[in-house]
């Protein structure tokens, strides 16, 4: 199911991919130009993304201001900061939710660059078997891992083809692709060759820097990104932020030695779109915000809170009805205070009730 679900995720960014080759038959500017077209078709989402982002670190002062003056009730401190974000048009998890588009769409683009021929070319399992076929008989051998073909295999198998194009000139569908870019084979993961770097000439070099290059870009985008960031070093949000700009330069950088080189080449064309993106929203907002107190932004806000505070009336209103129909609580009976216990009237002799034990007989002895 999952691998079926993977298969038509893979389809649109395949036929992207695969038609920005078509015009360039370059694989890394390819690369290049569908991480830019990605980026302007989420561009709208994040749009939206951006301004809240921005709007919530201009108001960090007052947020700050309400969570010391209700330090000590969790709930009084919700409610002004729901109508703060109400009044203020503040969404607090519209910067988070788009933050985590990259990932499915590097997963997906993993997925095109390791099987090249079911993924990138789209070729059904009959006709890779064919393909595989007429490559072992011109002397095409898989390279082993740990005793089973490679987990790369197809990637080897097209570079094959790539050499020997001219016989495989019968199967439809198949394509000539070259990996190489700026003089380095961008299917070598980073982190097999980085201890040939001082003899490997460029190639090798080339290699080990795309990840070392990666992770500075993504932190330099984590930093324009904080710009406007109004938190102060001690909240608790200023520390999260802080551990998001160390651990996206370090995956970046993880993923850049243990995964091919091309999609290292997919992130640093990624984070230089951002950072563009990002200077150029991060001005267009501020001035934008500078100049926002319109009747008709004044209205909206007051429109927001105005249906907030109804409905927090309304809840207290439901709350108290609701406390009104409770029952009175019963109020338990004071038990009488035990002056004695009696066994018989027999027993009794005058207020003394065991004066007398159960046995007792005044015939006993014939009297």
């Amino acid at each position: 199911m999952f691998s079926t679900l993977g298969y038509y995720i893979c389809i649109p960014f395949a036929w992207i991919l695969r038609l920005f080759y078509n015009l360039t038959s370059n694989y890394g500017v390819a690369l290049i130009l569908f991480t830019l077209i990605v980026k302007l078709v989420l561009l709208p989402f994040q749009l939206k993304s951006k301004k809240s982002m921005i709007r919530m670190n201009q108001f960090q002062p007052k947020m700050r201001e309400i969570q010391e003056k209700y330090a000590n009730n969790q709930q009084k401190m919700n409610e002004e900061l729901q109508l703060l974000y109400a009044q203020e048009g503040i969404n607090p998890m519209s910067g988070c939710l788009w933050s985590l588009l990259p990932f499915p769409i590097i997963i997906a683009l993993y997925s095109i660059i390791r099987q090249p021929l079911s993924r990138f070319m789209m070729l059904s399992a009959d006709v890779i078997e064919n393909v595989r076929g007429v490559a072992t008989g011109l002397g095409y051998v898989a390279s082993e891992t740990g005793g089973r073909a490679s987990f790369y295999e197809e990637i080897q198998l097209t570079q094959f083809i790539n050499d020997h194009f001219d016989s495989f000139s019968g199967i439809n569908g198949l394509m000539r692709v070259n990996y190489n870019f700026l003089g380095v084979d961008l299917t070598i993961q980073p982190g097999d060759v980085w201890k040939q770097v001082f003899t490997g000439g460029w190639p090798i070099i080339g290699l080990v820097l795309i990840p070392i290059i990666s992770a500075a870009l993504s932190y330099f985008q984590s930093k324009v990104a904080m710009t406007n960031n109004n938190q102060k070093a001690d909240d608790p949000a200023a520390r999260s932020t802080r551990s998001m700009m160390l651990m996206m330069p370090l995956m970046s950088l993880w993923i850049g030695f243990t995964l091919p080189a091309a999609l290292g080449v997919y992130w640093i064309a990624n984070s230089v779109f951002q950072i563009i993106q990002d200077v150029i929203l991060n001005k267009y907002f501020s001035t934008q915000m500078a100049a926002e107190e319109t009747e008709k932004e004044r209205a909206k806000r007051e429109a927001r809170v105005a249906k907030m505070m109804a409905a927090r009336e309304q809840q207290r209103a439901l709350q108290e009805q609701m406390n009104k129909g409770k029952p009175p609580k019963k109020q338990e009976k004071k038990q009488p205070e035990k002056k004695g216990t009696t066994t018989s009237d027999a027993g009794r002799v005058g207020n003394r009730p065991y004066a007398r034990g159960r046995s007792y007989d005044p015939e006993h002895y014939g009297e």
